[in-house]
C-alpha cells in the first residue's frame, strides 16, 4: 500500500519536476536547450563570408558560435558569442575567414545553454573563383645599352598553374602591334614564368598573353635600355681657378643629346656646365667641354634625355682636387 501512495504521489509532480535539477525562474516550464537554425551566408568573397543564422536561448543565457571549413569535420570555428536570455528567436551572423577562392565550405551553427547544446544540420556554400590575370617585371630595368635583362611574370587566379605564356615585344619608337619574343612558356604549379632577354639595345615594351585564355594579357612594361657614358678629364689636380676638359663617348650615337657636367654640392648634383653630343665614329656620339673648377670636388657627367631609343646616365664620379 506504502508503494502505491509513493507512486501516485510522485505522478501529480508531472513533466516540469525532474529530481536533482535545480529550481527553474518563476514562468519557465523545464529547462531546455536552446532551437538554433540557419540561413544562406551573404557576402561571400574570394577568402572570407558571413555566416547567419538564429538561436532562441530557451529563456536562458546561451552562447553560440558557427563551424566552418572544407568538409564537414570543419577545422574552424568563430569566437564564441554570448546572448542574453529570451524567449523568441534571436538573428546571428559571424564573419568566416581564411578561405580560398572557387571551393566549397561547410558550416553549421552551435549553440550552449544550462540545459544543453544544439546543433543545426551540415550546409554548404561555395566562394566565387578568382579572376585570371598576368603580370610581368623585368630585372635589372633599365639595363645597360646592348645588356640582358630576365623578364619574370606571374598568373594569379583560380587555374593559374599550368597556363600556356607568350611573351611579345615592341621596341622603340613603338610603331606597329606586338611581336611574339622567344618560345611559347608554361606557368609553373606557382604561376610563375620567366625568360632571359641577352641583349636590349634599344628601350622596349614588353607584355605576356594567356595563350588559352582570350585577353588575359599584362600591362605593358617599358624596358629600359640604358646609353654609356665615358668619361675622361684632363687632370684630377689643378689650380684654383684653373681648367679641366671633359670628355668622352655615348652609345649609341645620338647627336645632339644634351650634357651637363654637374658638380656634388650639399648633398645634390648641381649643374656647373653644357654641351650635347656629335657623332663619333661607328655606333658612338662624343662630348667635350672645358670646365673651369674654382673648389675641388665631386664631378660626374650626365647624359640627358634623348629622343626616347635609350634613357638617361651619368658617367663615372670623378673627384678633382684644388691648390693654390
Amino acid at each position: 500500500m506504502g508503494r502505491i501512495r509513493r507512486r501516485r504521489a510522485l505522478a501529480t509532480l508531472g513533466c516540469c519536476t525532474v529530481v536533482g535539477v535545480a529550481a527553474l525562474p518563476t514562468g519557465v516550464a523545464s529547462a531546455v536547450v536552446p532551437s538554433v537554425s540557419t540561413r544562406a551566408p551573404t557576402g561571400i568573397t574570394l577568402q572570407s563570408a558571413t555566416l547567419r543564422g538564429a538561436v532562441n536561448s530557451r529563456s536562458l543565457a546561451t552562447t553560440y558560435f558557427f563551424q566552418y571549413g572544407p568538409t564537414a569535420a570543419y577545422g574552424a570555428q568563430t569566437a564564441p558569442t554570448p546572448l542574453a536570455a529570451g524567449a523568441a528567436a534571436v538573428n546571428v551572423s559571424a564573419r568566416g575567414i581564411g578561405l580560398v577562392p572557387a571551393a566549397t565550405f561547410h558550416f553549421r551553427l552551435v549553440a550552449t545553454n544550462a540545459s544543453g547544446t544544439s546543433v543545426t544540420a551540415d550546409r554548404t556554400f561555395r566562394t566565387p573563383a578568382q579572376v585570371l590575370r598576368v603580370g610581368l617585371v623585368a630585372n635589372p630595368n633599365p639595363t645597360s645599352f646592348g645588356g640582358p635583362t630576365t623578364l619574370v611574370g606571374t598568373v594569379t587566379g583560380t587555374g593559374a598553374a599550368g597556363r600556356p605564356v607568350q611573351i611579345q615585344q615592341r621596341a622603340f619608337p613603338f610603331g606597329g602591334g606586338f611581336a611574339n619574343t622567344g618560345n611559347a612558356l608554361v606557368a609553373d604549379a606557382a604561376g610563375r614564368f620567366s625568360m632571359v632577354v641577352l641583349a636590349l639595345p634599344l628601350t622596349t615594351q614588353f607584355r605576356a598573353r594567356v595563350t588559352d585564355r582570350a585577353g588575359v594579357v599584362s600591362p605593358v612594361l617599358v624596358v629600359g635600355s640604358r646609353a654609356i657614358v665615358g668619361t675622361r678629364v684632363t687632370s684630377t689636380r689643378v689650380r684654383r681657378g684653373g681648367r679641366v676638359h671633359f670628355s668622352g663617348t655615348v652609345r649609341p650615337s645620338e647627336p645632339g643629346r644634351g650634357i651637363a657636367i654637374q658638380k656634388r654640392r650639399d648633398g645634390r648634383w648641381i649643374t656647373v656646365a653644357g654641351t650635347v653630343t656629335r657623332p663619333g665614329g661607328a655606333g658612338f656620339g662624343i662630348y667635350g667641354k672645358t670646365v673651369r673648377i674654382r673648389r675641388g670636388g665631386l664631378f660626374r657627367v650626365f647624359l640627358g634625355t634623348g629622343s626616347g631609343a635609350t634613357v638617361p646616365n651619368v658617367g663615372r664620379t670623378i673627384r678633382i682636387r684644388t691648390r693654390r
